[in-house]
């Protein structure tokens, strides 16, 4: 469910610290940006931040990058930050499809998905985040080594990405479809709002975590 429209969010966010707008200029240029050759994660569709803002403060030596579409999500995710004085995490308000405009070749680390919309009817699931379309666009992005993290408790959209990811040439390097009880999967896990509230109401939680084989 999206959340209510704020008044004002859209013109709030243009002028935070954290969000960076025009990201295309930033093309190639990301490192330069946060003043380090650290790697950066970037979590698309990140909803309110709970996730990556806590991810941000558990790791320092990484750069992070929340992409979210809505305005009014995004003024949630940025109300997180009030105090915090992160340097290694900013956002982008876009719509994920333009990732490829925003990043260039071999720019991004890893990329996390989380709880993506499963877009159910069949006519849209270009749209959904794990489509083959989508992957031709992380791998534009990711270094050769790159990961995508991938969780929901959507059964059918976990089990159409497990059919897309390899037909669009990717490893499923690790799979579970009951993440918190999954010893080896759940080790050093945050949650998402979503998942604190699925798993609550007992919901077993699908993640996988995919790769491609390095060309030599």
């Amino acid at each position: 469910m999206r959340l209510r429209n704020i008044k004002g969010s859209r013109e709030a966010i243009e002028i935070n610290e954290y969000v960076i707008n025009n990201p295309e200029y930033m093309k190639g240029k990301w490192k330069l940006f946060f003043g380090n050759s650290n790697p950066i994660h970037i979590e698309v569709g990140m909803g309110k931040g709970k996730f990556i803002t806590a991810l941000s403060m558990l790791n320092p030596d990484i750069n992070y990058i929340g992409i979210e579409k809505y305005s009014s999500v995004l003024y949630r995710a940025l109300e997180k930050m009030d105090g915090l004085k992160l340097t290694n995490l900013y956002f982008i308000r876009m719509d994920a499809e333009d990732i490829c405009d925003v990043f260039e070749r071999n720019e991004i680390s890893k990329i996390y998905l989380n709880f993506s919309d499963p877009w159910p009817k069949d006519r849209h699931a270009k749209r959904r985040l794990t489509s083959k379309n989508f992957f031709e666009r992380y791998d534009k992005i990711l270094i050769p080594e790159g990961k995508v993290e991938f969780k929901t408790d959507n059964n059918d959209l976990f089990e159409f990405s497990l059919e897309q990811i390899p037909e669009a040439g990717w490893n499923l390097a690790a799979v579970t479809r009951d993440l918190h009880n999954d010893e080896a999967m759940n080790i050093g896990n945050v949650m998402t709002e979503y998942e604190e509230k699925f798993s609550s109401a007992g919901n077993p939680i699908n993640k996988l975590i995919a790769d491609r084989a390095v060309k030599s």
